[in-house]
């Protein structure tokens, strides 16, 4: 076997293999095994036939083909181990010659980061204040929610749920037809096209009522975009909310009630607080990680940002298959060729891989790691929180790729909080420790000195 290796960058290693009769042979035997049973051969007895005739018989080249999905992998593994070369992901193959069988291997190597002065961001928590405009305001959801619907005698407002007979074309295309469908229009409401809630405002109960809708051009349907749509609209009933009043009544029939409004006001700020604490560190997590993506350098194979822009398209297409639409619909619904998807998915790809890349690299610098007791634990809490479900969480979460799935997402939590503590110049425990232990050596000393 003749091993030829070329450095193409420094994240980038190309292996080129040529194998000899020799190399070959125990693949081709085991080709001529898994061929052999599917032949019948005139004279010999299915499965029976020697390897000389299996071989005469359908030729050497299709033998070679049957031992190229293990020949080539297996090989190159070796030649990996034997060369000492470690492929941060599975190397793209390219076969240049059958005979004898030759390849080369583009081999990304790991990835070069540098974090630069990560150690010297610094970033503060942004404040928040529960005012009480803000209780206020939950408190006219909670009405809102807990008011019944009850039948309007009014022209159509905003906010009212209606019962509607729809139909809808396109230079007599039918492109809407709802029979009885409810539908509550508001402002925000661009269903079942931008600015079909206005035209309803004032319509009676049993009122019919034709008009042309002006379709924006930057619909993003483009099929849709920039044309008219002739719509005929029958409502059939119209409904309101009659809000009650906001008293301790009320306060008792919210959830699993409340003593007085007292009692749910307190609720109502705590929850608040809870929520924009949550949104705080989570908004200085996003500026940190941000941050420490300007702050780094990353040099990575190309061919890592293309498997990443393969493993986005994928994730796309399980997403899009759990709603039973075909990748092919989807990409003619936006009208995109698979090409022009891709590319418009490289910078965000780009984007992930380069956060995964920085988050890896501090994990690394802070010796972050995730021992198997507290992936145990993890899965503990998950399955006790699962309720009925205990039996059926347990089996989901015991598959390995679920256990790689949980090992990430702890580090990826404890790599953020680290990241927090840095850009807020707080010391990680273990710098503590280390400092504690220095002072008592320190103390240690001093005795000595002074005996």
């Amino acid at each position: 076997m003749k091993v030829t290796k070329e450095s193409v960058t420094a994240t980038e290693l190309t292996v080129s293999i040529m194998m000899d009769a020799e190399d070959e042979d125990p693949f081709l035997q085991r080709s001529y095994r898994r061929t052999v049973g599917r032949l019948n051969i005139p004279g010999f007895r299915k499965g029976k036939a020697p390897r000389s005739i299996v071989e005469s018989y359908v030729g050497r080249e299709a033998l070679i083909q049957e031992a190229l999905e293990f020949m080539i992998p297996e090989t190159l593994d070796k030649v990996l181990r034997d060369e000492d070369i470690q492929a941060f992901i599975e190397p793209q193959i390219e076969v240049t010659e059958i005979e004898p069988v030759s390849f080369k291997a583009l081999v990304p190597l790991e990835p070069q980061v540098d974090l630069g002065g990560f150690r010297d961001i610094r970033l503060e928590k942004e404040a928040y204040d529960i005012d009480e405009d803000r209780i206020i305001e939950v408190l006219e959801q909670l009405r809102t929610e807990a008011a019944p619907w009850e039948p309007a005698e009014r022209p159509v407002e905003f906010g009212d749920l209606l019962n509607l007979n729809v139909s809808g074309s396109i230079e007599g295309e039918s492109v809407v037809d709802d029979k009885e469908v409810d539908y509550i229009p508001q402002p925000e409401n661009v269903l079942p096209f931008p600015g079909f809630a206005d035209y309803l405002l004032g319509m009676s109960e049993e009122e019919n009522k034709e008009f042309v809708l002006a379709i924006p051009e930057d619909y993003p349907r483009p099929q849709f975009a920039g044309r008219d749509c002739s719509f005929g609209v029958e409502v059939i009933s119209i409904k309101q909310k009659t809000l009650p009043d906001v008293d301790d009544e009320f306060a008792k029939g919210v959830g699993e009630g409340y003593d007085d409004l007292e009692a749910l006001r307190a609720h109502v700020k705590e929850r608040l607080e809870q929520e924009s604490e949550s949104e705080a560190v989570r908004k200085l997590e996003q500026e940190s990680l941000d941050e420490l993506v300007k702050a780094s350098t990353v040099q990575a194979s190309d061919l890592l940002y293309q498997r990443e822009v393969e493993m986005m398209q994928q994730e796309r297409e399980r997403s899009l298959q759990n709603q039973r639409i075909s990748m092919d619909a989807y990409l003619s619904y936006i009208g995109q060729t698979a090409e022009e998807f891709q590319e418009q998915m490289r910078p965000s790809a780009e984007e992930r891989l380069t956060r995964y890349l920085v988050m890896r690299k501090l994990a690394e610098e802070e010796n972050l790691t995730v021992e198997s007791e507290e992936i145990q634990a993890e899965i503990d809490n998950m399955v006790s929180a699962a309720g009925e479900s205990e039996d059926a969480m347990r089996r989901a979460l015991s598959s390995q790729n679920a256990l790689d799935n949980l090992h990430s997402s702890l580090i990826n939590r404890k790599v953020m909080e680290r990241l927090l503590e840095i850009v807020q110049g707080i010391e990680s425990a273990s710098e503590l420790a280390s400092e504690v232990t220095v002072d008592s050596g320190d103390t240690d000393t001093d005795s000595e000195e002074s005996n």
